[in-house]
């Protein structure tokens, strides 16, 4: 969850005023994540994001032009202060908010990255691809050569329920994963288990049946919806739209990760036969 937005220095404040320097909108900085990848990471929220979902717990992060102006270079030196703690196989996560709506900032700050032997990873919900977009693909491309990860967060297989539960479509995003397996990026698959709206067996077996095919897919998070967003909605002012909507029983997560688990398992089957 995203931390406060950290003071930046007053030498920060004077690079901004040089007026060429790539700059992304910034919702907050974290030093130490460790449900972000791999690892221990220093993880940059980014602002923005077109996606409306349900269960979202920052909604803060929604506004396109919200957010602190910062330098991939401030980013790295805040990284560099802390880099003991990433040698445990961690590194830089860029979370948000839609960290592919500013693909240019963030290009910047993962070639600022590798320089230093940095860990790159990108989570994502995969909306902002466009397989139509030919300078968005060629941004792409040169993006997912600078990325050792990308953990995709895929709300909904079906195209009607993706609509109701994020205001989106899945299209593109089905399209997104896999692109990232044609560019052979390491791809972990996330999936908030929701209590009568993500949580149904048949609609879990189809993601999995779904992520069977790819080739990169190394792991996937299977996550129980909670209620700990409510709260920040009312300080906002915002509606709740899942108010009343119990906690998923984390028990019970165990049989739901197993159905997309058979629905992997028939895919690389059917594969295995071709």
């Amino acid at each position: 969850m995203p931390s406060g937005i950290p003071a930046p220095s007053r030498g920060f404040q004077n690079r901004r005023k040089c007026g060429n320097l790539m700059q992304g909108r910034i919702h907050s900085l974290e030093s130490f994540g460790t449900v972000d990848g791999p690892g221990t990471r220093f993880v940059v929220f980014v602002q923005g994001c077109p996606m409306r979902c349900a269960y979202c717990h920052n909604p803060d992060t929604w506004d396109m032009n919200g957010g602190t102006l910062m330098e991939p270079s401030y980013i790295i030196e805040q990284y560099e202060k802390n880099k003991a703690f990433y040698a445990n196989g961690g590194g830089l996560t860029v979370t948000g908010g839609e960290p592919l709506m500013q693909v240019d900032f963030v290009t910047e700050l993962f070639t600022l990255a590798k320089e230093k032997g940095i860990h790159t990873c990108i989570d994502s919900s995969g909306i902002a691809f466009n397989s139509n977009n030919t300078p968005l693909l060629l941004k792409l491309d040169k993006l997912m050569a600078l990325t050792d990860l990308v953990m995709l967060d895929i709300k909904h297989i079906d195209p009607e329920k993706h609509r109701e539960l994020t205001q989106q479509p899945n299209e593109n995003i089905l399209k997104f994963a896999a692109y990232l397996d044609e560019k052979h990026v390491d791809m972990w698959i996330r999936h908030v288990v929701v209590p009568g709206i993500t949580d149904d067996e048949k609609y879990l077996f189809d993601l999995g049946y779904f992520i069977g095919q790819f080739h990169n897919l190394k792991a996937l998070d299977v996550l129980p919806y909670h209620t700990m967003g409510e709260k920040k909605y009312e300080s906002l002012g915002m509606e709740y739209k899942l108010k009343g909507v119990p906690p998923m029983d984390k028990d019970k997560l165990i049989e739901k990760k197993k159905a997309i688990l058979n629905g992997i398992k028939k895919r690389r089957e059917e594969i295995s036969l071709n």
